[in-house]
């Protein structure tokens, strides 16, 4: 009889071993390519609401999916109520003489954010985002949301019990002295304490029940917070659910860069990037500085596409279509794609131009995102010239980018021995999907100030 139930008891601790492996690695089957989808912070600050999701959704599934674009993305703040009209400049508690905040954002009695029903609706009466990710995987589209790092200081100062964690609350486990420096809601976690992973499992329990499938945690990579990164990642592996993990904002340390590739899906290289120039040229340098550190489940990111219509609610100037000129946009895009970082649109879709709608919809422009292998920096002239490549997928073929950072036109070449190539070479315009013929030792062409082009070279065998 001892024997039997030894036997059983044996088996049984094999079945749970193995399903424990198989979940960690199904967890980290995600992101094997750069994800590529839509995210409403650029657009629309703290206050999107569920209906300009729901457009933003249907565009994606009319216009991009086929082209393999596929998060929608809820950024920053879905629990606090913006008031009419508001934009960014309103989302921060503020404490009574009782130690209580105003406003009281939106939060379960576990002390898990919920969705604030004003801004969408369907997560009445305790629903959360279950109904929205259900309409967006219907469209055949994933699902994603911002979070903060940490735990409310509501949750702390009412004391609300750890679901799984008999006894603890959320004052114990907080840590205080552990703060945002831009936004005032949460303290971090003091992964030490009893109760705080098992409070990191409960949301991530929570997300996985409404049909989340990314999760972006903010003020966790500069400064960089180790051990709460580890619980996010050991708190995804136990959802059951494979959920891309995708921390910010930059600069994250280079010195972690073993540790970042082992429990994030992606991370920010560095702070908001916005439609800027200064800024797109100073993205060269950190992607520089991190070349050779993405690959299949792991990516630096140069943070969203500033394509398109931006800043309708905040967060950052006027209400305008992107500031770059047509030959920035077209420079924007190729480095993205080059470098494989991952793809968020941020201007609002649906008043999207042809010029957008034509950057987000190129197939081999995209398969070099995609399919591209081993992004280096061939040279890079600082305020003349750059050149990225990349291996291309099943073929002897290299891809090329090509950038003018100068104000005037240039003439630009990349030299195929410099890239390992062989003297004669087929050469194909990527952007314009045109080859361009034939060519020995080199090829070049004249570019736009600020622009770029995009090649595809195969060896002439």
């Amino acid at each position: 009889m001892l024997k039997t139930i030894l036997r059983h008891a044996l088996k049984l601790m094999i079945v749970l071993a193995i399903s424990s492996v198989s979940i960690h690695s199904f967890a980290q089957q995600v992101a094997i390519t750069p994800p590529m989808g839509w995210n409403s912070y650029n657009c629309f600050g703290s206050a999107v609401h569920e209906d300009e999701v729901k457009a933003n959704t249907l565009y994606m599934a009319k216009y991009l999916r086929q082209y393999g674009w596929k998060y929608i993305v809820v950024d920053f703040l879905w629990s606090y109520d913006n008031p009419p009209g508001s934009r960014i400049d309103n989302p921060y508690q503020k404490r009574l003489q009782d130690g209580s905040y105003i406003p009281w954002l939106c939060m379960d009695h576990w002390g898990r954010l919920i969705p604030n029903i004003q801004k969408f609706p369907s997560s009445f009466p305790n629903n959360g985002f279950k109904p929205l990710a259900n309409y967006i995987h219907k469209l055949g589209l994933k699902f994603g949301i911002h979070v903060m790092r940490g735990i409310p200081r509501q949750a702390v100062w009412s004391k609300a019990p750890i679901l799984g964690a008999h006894g603890i609350t959320a004052d114990m486990i907080a840590d205080t002295s552990s703060t945002c420096s831009w936004l005032n809601h949460m303290y971090g976690i003091d992964m030490n304490k009893p109760g705080a992973q098992e409070y990191l499992n409960s949301i991530l329990n929570l997300y996985a029940s409404w049909g989340v499938d990314f999760i972006k945690v903010d003020d966790i990579s500069r400064p960089y917070h180790k051990s709460e990164i580890e619980g996010y990642r050991k708190a995804i592996d136990q959802c059951g659910r494979p959920i891309v993990l995708s921390i910010s904002p930059g600069e994250t340390p280079l010195k972690e860069a073993s540790h970042v590739e082992q429990f994030a899906n992606m991370w920010r290289m560095s702070d908001d990037f916005w439609d800027n120039w200064n800024q797109l040229t100073h993205m060269f340098e950190y992607a520089e500085a991190w070349q050779g550190q993405g690959g299949p489940g792991h990516w630096p990111d140069c943070d969203m596409l500033q394509i398109g219509k931006l800043s309708k609610r905040g967060p950052v100037g006027i209400e305008r279509y992107s500031r770059f000129t047509e030959s920035e946009l077209f420079t924007h895009m190729t480095f993205w794609c080059i470098y494989r970082s991952p793809l968020m649109m941020g201007g609002n879709m649906p008043e999207n131009r042809t010029i957008d709608l034509k950057l987000l919809t190129n197939d081999e422009v995209l398969a070099v995102n995609q399919k591209g292998r081993n992004p280096k920096e061939l040279f890079m002239v600082k305020d003349d010239r750059m050149c990225w490549y990349s291996e291309a997928a099943g073929a002897h073929a290299k891809y090329v980018a090509l950038f003018n950072l100068s104000g005037k036109d240039q003439l630009i070449s990349v030299k195929f021995n410099d890239i390992g190539m062989r003297n004669a070479v087929i050469v194909r315009d990527l952007w314009n999907h045109h080859t361009a013929g034939k060519f020995k030792n080199d090829y070049g062409e004249l570019i736009k100030p600020h622009g770029a082009i995009l090649l595809k070279l195969t060896d002439d065998k």
